[in-house]
């Protein structure tokens, strides 16, 4: 007698495999993320120990902080930051954010008496090497200090300074890292481009370490968005 065909699975059973193999996936994700994210935290605070995270400024800037006599870094300022740091001697402000920001935002710096540049990328990802070519050339060309931002002052903020000690001389890419996560945890990938960025090029992170980044700090960068 030949063999029957194995019944399907009924629709109860399949709707719990499913729903087991889901729970697995978020299990397993949630252990990659806390790993990540603890391993990053771990490693900014022994980095605090080497270089510094700046400091909060009165007018109410993050992760303020001088790099060298042109260049200064931290976090988004309000219109008050602005004014601080024409007030502080500021010249032009670089900002890297590739958010969707308002004609009011925008014209902040600008009523502040403020150069405005901006190099948008996105965040959790690196700068492009024309990007930072074209933020020396602002160093540069600028009348006097300049300070460059992002978000929250870490990330993209760090990566584009990472470049600019190491394309100056005043650091290797081993002691370009170190500055960067001083300040905050990066993402991976851009950790990745801060150890693998050269005097005269930065490489770019190779297509599995970028998604593996993204996806990992994906619930960071919606917390960030809402």
């Amino acid at each position: 007698m030949p063999d029957l065909p194995a019944d399907p699975l009924s629709a109860p059973a399949l709707a719990r495999r499913i729903a087991k193999v889901l729970v697995c996936c978020v299990l397993g994700y949630g252990v990659l993320w806390a790993c990540s994210a603890g391993g990053m935290l771990a490693l900014t605070a022994w980095a605090r120990h080497e270089a510094s995270g700046g400091r909060h400024t009165p007018a109410g800037i993050n992760h303020f902080l001088k790099v060298d006599a042109k260049v200064y870094r931290g976090s988004a300022p309000t219109a008050a930051g602005y004014r601080e740091l024409a007030a502080d001697g500021i010249r032009t402000v670089v900002d890297l954010r590739a958010e969707d920001l308002s004609a009011a935002e925008l014209a902040l710096p600008a009523r502040a008496g403020l150069r405005s540049v901006r190099l948008p990328i996105r965040d959790g990802q690196t700068p492009t090497g024309k990007q930072v070519d074209a933020f020396l050339r602002v160093v540069k060309a600028s009348d006097g200090p300049v300070y460059v931002h992002c978000g929250a002052g870490v990330g993209r903020t760090g990566v584009m300074i990472a470049a600019y000690l190491v394309r100056t001389g005043q650091a290797s890419a081993d002691q370009a890292a170190v500055r960067t996560v001083a300040v905050g945890p990066p993402s991976i990938e851009q950790v990745y481009y801060v150890l693998h960025t050269g005097r005269h090029a930065n490489r770019q992170p190779p297509a599995l370490v970028s998604g593996i980044s993204r996806l990992l700090d994906a619930p960071r960068r919606i917390k960030a968005s809402l």
